[in-house]
């Protein structure tokens, strides 16, 4: 195929600017999908994504577009979500793209991750296309969203197309620039294979599919290839592309999107951001690949049924392979038996594999109170990672406990800021400076990574009525207050509940906790105490009152120490059960704490 006539770009933006309606609209508009059988956010293929409304995996599609020039043009697209926690997507599709669609919806304007995707598309060298979204919108100031966008991303005012995803308004010019501005791929089909593994997913009859962008070189089926990683070689079965469904080619040369399937059927021997090469004349110098990426949020996973330990564990392999953004590692409960410690981009993020594992793989699962990593460090001078509150080392041999900050943008407008301001210092956050931004001012505060996983962001939306976003990136570890709270239900700690916490907030903390699980722990035959312990002491407690059985109905009248042998006896029993017993903790307890 004719490289000039293949364009490789990406839509890129903020939540809720129409990414997916954009890629609707291309899609019927280029005919690769029938009126009949289309519906809205076809792209995104999992129930979860349509329920919720928002992107979650990156999905790639190619079109055919015929220009005003006559020529027939192969566009490649990525749809990539927008929320902060699904950004390693965004990452990994604009390596596979030589230009993006940088959306803009005009009723909102440049918000945080609008800027972040900018300067990420940036880093990779792509040409950016801004595109103004929504125009069809009667009461909205298109002068106004062109200005902050030329204030804010520096771009020209020729460059800003103006399109209504929702009515088609505009897809023809945006096409026409498209292939105008957007440059061809670069590469030689004549030398030795070079491919870029950008995503995968697997199917139960052909195993690990993986999608390539390939930069040099051609692949076709029976090719032998050599994944440079790994350092495994493989016959590839077969090669197709998505038009959005997969079809079958004869063929993949340079500049092009596609897939490839080997025959793999063990998830850990393909990585994303591999190079695949020919095996007998392989390149000399593998592509860079993607960054490491560093997990933000811990959390515990464990199977409802401790028997479904190894249904778990083929499960995460396996879904790991469409999200390599989250870790896993085994660890084990004292309540909970075996299970895996995982870490996650964001809570979001964490929800969502939750759901995952338990919609995809049919798993009853249950999960502890998310924490943060901290580096401790010892009397003796050793240095430990801490993710799991089980791990925390004895009072008395620790020197400094060190919490992950993150240097956080918060954007909105400037009637609401005094309030958003309060917020941050309410989470210990550190001002850093304010400045004002088109219309809108942007604070930056050093906060605490603890305190803004949890329902930072939802607070600041809550504040600004919708219209105040935020974005963050890690800063540094700084020395803190930390303690271990624990929950203990007679007198038993029960590791699932937890966490690492800073002892200003560890009062309350364990107060919400033990009054949550007061109401919800049902009644057993037996008293149950609840108490919230932190630095060696009980600060909070509670009683689940026994079950009560009247052991003297059938008595009718006649002495009364026939009923107080009854009653004594009914008590010693209860000292027993309590002894031995075990309490029911529902699991909606678990999920209560989560929201905690």
């Amino acid at each position: 195929m004719d490289k000039s006539l293949i364009r490789n770009f990406s839509i890129i933006a903020h939540i809720d600017h129409g990414k997916s309606t954009l890629a609707d609209r291309f899609l019927l508009f280029t005919g690769a999908i029938d009126e009949r059988r289309f519906h809205n956010q076809h792209l995104d293929s999992m129930d979860l994504e349509r329920e919720r409304g928002i992107t979650i995996k990156a999905s790639a599609v190619r079109l055919k577009y015929q220009a005003d020039d006559g020529k027939e043009y192969v566009l490649n697209l990525i749809d990539t979500p927008g929320h902060v926690d699904f950004c390693y997507e965004v990452e990994k599709s604009l390596h596979a793209c030589d230009g993006a669609l940088l959306v803009v919806d005009v009723t909102q304007g440049v918000e945080s991750q609008t800027i972040s995707n900018f300067y990420l598309a940036k880093e990779n060298n792509l040409y950016i296309l801004p595109v103004l979204n929504k125009i069809d919108i009667s009461t909205i100031d298109i002068d106004h969203a062109k200005l902050e966008m030329m204030d804010i991303l520096s771009v020209d005012d020729t460059e800003i197309q103006l399109v209504s995803a929702k009515e088609g308004i505009g897809i023809k010019e945006l096409f026409e620039n498209i292939v105008k501005v957007i440059p061809p791929p670069k590469g030689d089909e004549n030398a030795p294979l070079k491919a870029l593994i950008f995503d995968m997913k697997y199917d139960i009859y052909k195993g690990v599919i993986i999608y390539v962008r390939l930069i040099d070189g051609t692949v076709k089926e029976g090719t032998r290839i050599r994944m440079m990683n790994m350092g495994k070689d493989y016959n590839i079965e077969e090669v197709g592309i998505f038009t959005p469904e997969p079809v079958r080619v004869r063929e993949l040369a340079s500049g092009e999107v596609g897939y490839i399937t080997c025959n793999v059927h063990e998830p850990r021997e393909v990585r994303v951001g591999d190079t695949v090469t020919d095996g007998n004349t392989p390149t000399l110098t593998p592509l860079e690949g993607f960054r490491k990426i560093n997990p933000l949020v811990f959390c515990g996973i464990y199977p409802v049924n401790s028997k479904d330990f190894q249904d778990l564990r083929e499960s995460i392999e396996k879904l790991r392979l469409s999200d390599s953004s989250f870790t896993y590692e085994p660890e084990t409960s004292q309540t909970f038996g075996y299970g895996f410690r995982c870490g996650f981009l964001g809570l979001l993020h964490m929800e969502i594999i939750q759901e995952r594992l338990q919609r995809e793989y049919d798993l009853n699962l249950i999960l502890t109170t998310p924490s943060v990593k901290y580096k401790v460090t010892t009397k003796n001078g050793e240095f430990i990672d801490l993710d799991c509150p089980a791990h925390l080392p004895d009072g008395s041999q620790i020197a400094k406990i060190e919490e992950p900050y993150l240097t956080v943008s918060i954007y909105s407008h400037v009637e609401y800021m005094d309030n958003v301001i309060e917020l941050a210092k309410r989470k210990r956050g550190i001002f850093v400076k304010s400045e004002y931004v088109s219309d809108r001012m942007k604070i930056i505060f050093d906060i605490p990574l603890s305190e803004v996983i949890v329902d930072f962001n939802d607070h600041v939306k809550s504040l600004t009525r919708g219209y105040g976003s935020i974005d963050y990136r890690f800063k540094c570890y700084e020395e803190a207050a930390i303690s271990k709270l624990d929950i203990l239900i007679n007198d038993k700690i029960c590791d699932a509940f937890s966490c690492l916490i800073h002892k200003e907030n560890a009062y309350d903390r364990g107060l919400s906790l033990v009054s949550k699980l007061k109401d919800i722990i049902p009644q057993q035959l037996f008293e149950v105490r609840i108490q919230a312990a932190c630095d060696g002491r009980i600060i909070s407690s509670a009683r689940v009152k026994a079950a009560g059985k009247n052991v003297t109905a059938k008595c009718y009248g006649g002495d009364i120490t026939r009923k107080r042998k009854l009653w004594e006896k009914q008590k010693e029993g209860k000292k027993k059960l309590k002894q031995i017993g075990n309490v029911e903790i529902p699991q909606e307890a678990f999920i209560a704490a989560l929201k905690l």
